[in-house]
């Protein structure tokens, strides 16, 4: 069994944040997923904005990261999101396995 990998991608409020977490948790692309509150300083179409925003970590298997991509595009409300994977070296092993197991397909499922 491999590390989790870590996806990050941030969007505009705590509600588009938290039905963004609880649809790819409900759809087993993510064991998990964390939401911070943020403040982000970016340029965007010629113009720099500081505003805040909030940051979601998802922690899944590296073999679901393009699922999980794509999902969170389809549902993303930016034009351009930032989506980040980060592969972990390490994980503590009984944590690694909850991560595995919680990404499985549910049983019974097809």
């Amino acid at each position: 069994m491999s590390p989790p990998w870590l996806v990050v991608t941030t969007v505009g409020t705590a509600e588009q944040a938290r039905t963004l977490a609880r649809a790819m948790v409900e759809r087993r692309l993510a064991a998990c997923a964390q939401i911070t509150a943020i403040e982000s300083c970016y340029r965007w179409q010629g113009q720099v904005h500081q505003e805040s925003e909030f940051r979601l970590l998802f922690k899944t298997r590296a073999e679901l990261y393009a699922d999980l991509e794509a999902a969170i595009r389809a549902a993303h409300p930016y034009e351009l999101p930032a989506i980040h994977a980060v592969p972990t070296e390490r994980a503590y092993a009984p944590y690694a396995e909850w991560v595995e197991a919680s990404t499985q397909p549910e049983p019974g499922a097809d």
